[in-house]
């Protein structure tokens, strides 16, 4: 067993009352990688850690994946299967100083020619300089770091840290899984849990992909005492639901609103419903969510119904004036409308095109004949001359150039053949017409 700064002689695993008030996922940490369930993708044989094990190259890892399953008891495993000394910290308790007496202890440990397998539990929570600090003892094999984190690696650590470390996704525990490991933990137990079959599939649901919360909510459920099975209706009313996996900042924010804007984006109003609920209920600002809501209507929906957007900001004032839950309603009325409605991203690329454009052309003035002249030296300088009033045209259509003098006219805007946009593209072929019936009649 290693501590933090060194090298402590391992005690004997304890015995009798001892063991039994240790708590049921520690009593039931795997002792060998093909102990290890549910994360077969990088721990088989052909698999990226298999592999690495077979050929004895072990390198620089980053275990990226949700709580609860199995990124440090593989990260000590590792240290077994490769003969190193296991160190672990945690970056929300540790800071220069302690490196430095980790990286001292390490190369004591290097000297002897014992290898270390630094295990960082929530490595993304160290600053910059701190993350550059691990890349000297990485390359000189002072230590094998296996970082920790729940975080996308690629937001939040170094790219110099990550170009010298192998991104391994570990995965939410799924529910074959996590049957497995109640079912080992039965074995130890000793004895089956007071649940009839639904109760059992409750109990799986309410750890939600994480395997250590499943364990302490079997360890809850063993001390029941019933004189018949529970079904899931009493058993929730003496567990509690582990709390869903979201952090207003972190991945779960991000991967749930990008599920909802694309599932509006794709017309389909039960699973925008659904990606709605599961933000509120985790307890997302429902501001954010009509800023985002509002942001679909004008990006996914546009012109194809230009009562969207105003929908939206009615959605959001209501919020507003009724605050939560009942306003909450009101977003969710938005979602289904703009799940349901027309779709056109039409306008937000023709929006994007001329943006790319005015910043390639730079300051090209607009042709004087549409310029305001209020002077005499403007209109000496021939501002606003040759200018033709569309309302004196006979069709309103005066079909001059609006561009820069030197600039060829450019189409941004293709409105689809969907909803109000059919209208629209009516329009742009009209004047389309009149544009080269001017054109032929000014030769």
């Amino acid at each position: 067993m290693t501590d933090l700064f060194g090298d402590l002689p391992e005690s004997a695993p304890p015995q009798g009352d001892e063991a039994r008030d240790r708590p049921l996922a520690d009593r039931l940490r795997p002792t060998r990688l093909d102990e290890v369930i549910g994360q077969d993708h990088i721990l088989a044989p052909e698999a990226p850690l298999g592999a690495m094990l077979a050929a004895n190259t072990l390198s620089s890892l980053i275990f990226w994946g949700p709580p609860g399953v199995g990124k440090t008891t593989i990260a000590r495993l590792l240290a077994d299967a490769s003969d190193r000394a296991f160190v672990q910290i945690s970056a929300i308790f540790s800071g220069v100083s302690d490196l430095r007496k980790v990286f001292e202890a390490a190369k004591t440990r290097q000297r002897i020619g014992q290898g270390t397998l630094l295990f960082v539990d929530e490595i993304h929570r160290f600053n910059k300089a701190q993350q550059d600090g691990f890349l000297p003892h990485m390359e000189d094999g002072t230590i094998v770091l296996v970082g920790a984190t729940t975080e996308n690696p690629s937001f939040e650590l170094n790219s110099a840290l990550l170009s010298r470390s192998q991104v391994l996704v570990l995965r939410r525990l799924e529910t074959e899984a996590l049957n497995e490991l109640m079912a080992r933990a039965e074995e130890m137990l000793g004895k089956q849990l007071p649940l009839d079959a639904d109760a059992r599939s409750a109990l799986v649901q309410m750890a939600d992909g994480d395997g250590r919360a499943l364990l302490n909510l079997v360890e809850q459920a063993s001390t029941i005492v019933a004189d018949a099975p529970l079904g899931p209706k009493e058993l929730t009313a003496r567990l509690q639901r582990r709390a869903a996996q979201y952090d207003k900042s972190g991945d779960a924010h991000y991967n749930l609103i990008s599920a909802l804007h694309k599932a509006v984006r794709g017309s389909d109003p039960d699973a925008a419903m659904y990606w709605l609920a599961r933000m509120l209920a985790a307890g997302e600002d429902p501001r954010f969510l009509a800023r985002r809501i509002t942001r679909m209507a004008v990006e996914d929906i546009g012109l194809a119904d230009p009562q969207a957007n105003r929908l939206c900001l009615d959605a959001w004032a209501t919020y507003e004036r009724l605050g939560s839950p009942e306003g909450e309603l009101a977003l969710g009325q938005a979602v289904l409308y703009l799940a349901l409605a027309p779709k056109s991203n039409a306008a937000y690329v023709a929006y994007k095109q001329a943006m790319g454009l005015a910043k390639q052309t730079g300051s090209e003035p607009p042709p004087k004949h549409i310029l305001n002249a209020p002077t005499t030296l403007m209109k000496e300088e021939g501002y606003g001359s040759g200018y033709a009033y569309d309302h004196d045209a006979e069709d309103g259509f005066s079909g001059q150039h609006y561009f820069p003098d030197d600039m060829e006219r450019v189409s941004f805007y293709a409105p689809p053949d969907r909803g109000f946009e059919r209208e629209m593209k009516k329009r742009l072929a009209y004047f389309e017409k009149l544009r080269a019936k001017r054109q032929q009649e000014t030769g």
